[in-house]
């Protein structure tokens, strides 16, 4: 008696993209753009409340920036520091770019 055709349980590899097909960032960019923001969320960290109120972040954000700055557990920091990347990643663009302006160092 023939056996039933049972499914390959190998994922098949993926689909090469077509030419009018946008072409997604690899894992290796989206990695250094994640770390870029986190990066510059530290910046935040580094800011006074009047500075901060001046920004006009995001009130999730402003929250996340205050508690990190009042934390003193180096292990603390770290995790705070990195929920502050994810909360960076969900922002507008418009407010990343206005952030970005605000912390660019003056140039004479």
């Amino acid at each position: 008696m023939p056996r039933p055709l049972t499914p390959d349980p190998r994922p098949s590899p993926p689909a090469l993209p077509t030419g009018d097909a946008p072409l997604t960032p690899s894992k290796s960019q989206r990695k250094r753009d994640a770390q870029a923001l986190q990066t510059l969320g530290v910046q935040l960290l580094a800011l006074s409340t009047a500075q901060l109120v001046r920004l006009e972040l995001p009130e999730a954000l402003h929250e996340a920036v205050v508690a990190a700055q009042r934390m003193r557990s180096h292990g603390a920091r770290t995790r705070q520091r990195q929920s502050i990347g994810k909360l960076m990643r969900q922002l507008d663009p418009a407010v990343l770019s206005r952030i970005r302006v605000a912390l660019a160092p003056e140039r004479s």
